[in-house]
């Protein structure tokens, strides 16, 4: 049997806690409530199946690597849209944000096989999504206008990498592998 997982990085609990509020007002006032559905973070590696029996050579290879990354630096600023659907807190592009994101995911084709055929094909757009797939058009200019130019500035050290198991209705946290520190 497979279930669906993917690979993030999440931001600490305090500033998930202030995402999430920014996330239940979408869902109140802009009726978009899929976002609800996991916790706010940065995707490295879109879902992916994986069969649960292997679950164990998984977890290893990503412990692996993570043993391999330094903590990455993380900045959080302002909003953006990938129109006219989705709206998003800013993620800034760092080369070390996309070096991880690059190393990870040619590390796990040539590791374990997954490769996801859109993410090689475009570039890495780091964001962490506040409001998406059942945000409707009409709602989404609304939205949109409110938060163009609505400040938002959160720094942060990403300190290990996560992977995220889909329940059936939701994401919730598997597994996080700590990058090494000192």
């Amino acid at each position: 049997m497979k279930k669906l997982f993917f690979i993030a990085l999440l931001p600490p609990q305090t500033i998930q806690d202030s995402i999430m509020e920014i996330k239940q007002h979408c869902a109140d006032v802009y009726e978009s409530k899929a976002a609800l559905k996991s916790p706010p973070h940065i995707t490295l590696q879109s879902p992916f199946k994986w069969e649960v029996d292997a679950v164990p050579i998984l977890e290893e290879s990503l412990k692996s690597f993570a043993k391999t990354r330094k903590p990455v630096s993380i900045t959080l600023q302002g909003f953006g849209a990938f129109k006219p659907r989705v709206i998003y807190v800013n993620v800034l592009k760092t080369p070390e944000l996309l070096a991880i994101q690059q190393d990870l995911m040619a590390y796990l084709e040539e590791s374990l096989g997954i490769v996801d055929e859109r993410s090689k094909n475009r570039s890495f757009s780091p964001h962490v999504t506040i409001a998406f797939r059942d945000l409707k058009r009409q709602n989404f200019r609304k939205a949109w206008t409110e938060f163009e130019n609505q400040p938002l500035d959160f720094k942060f050290m990403a300190s290990h990498l996560t992977l995220l198991l889909h329940d059936g209705r939701r994401w919730n946290v598997n597994v996080e592998f700590p990058f090494l520190t000192g």
